[in-house]
């Protein structure tokens, strides 16, 4: 997908934020794991909402997010950049980039879910457990 004046340098701030959004808007409507960490994310953040856990652990748990998913956006760099250098050939140095800016999205979502796991399921199960009675 080609921009049009990708190789501008942002003329002020506004127009920083501009490109950094298209980046997001790219990943969203490009990578289908981002769109997962998105609906995973956003579930967590409302499922903290409901259950009413402070806003230290809401922020705790966003802050995670953020993480995988700027990794997610750092993969998708990397794999494009690789795509480009590479082209259509194979080569040993470019799949061990790819293979390591996965394994870092990979690892910052174990790190998320170990997170939300701990900050919610506490609560999770003493709501559950008082319906079940």
């Amino acid at each position: 997908m080609k921009r049009e004046f990708s190789w501008k340098v942002a003329s002020n701030l506004f127009v920083s934020f501009k490109y950094a959004w298209e980046g997001v808007q790219y990943a969203f409507n490009t990578q289908r794991n981002f769109r997962i960490h998105v609906i995973i994310g956003s579930t967590a953040i409302a499922l903290g909402v409901f259950l009413q856990v402070s806003l230290v652990e809401i922020s705790i748990i966003t802050l995670t997010i953020g993480a995988v998913l700027a990794m997610e956006l750092l993969n998708t760099a990397i794999e494009s950049l690789v795509d480009l250098t590479v082209e259509q050939t194979y080569h040993q140095l470019a799949k061990i980039a790819k293979d390591c800016a996965a394994a870092a999205v990979l690892i910052s979502s174990f790190a998320a879910i170990t997170v939300a796991g701990c900050l919610l399921l506490p609560p999770l199960y003493l709501l559950v457990k008082s319906f079940l009675g």
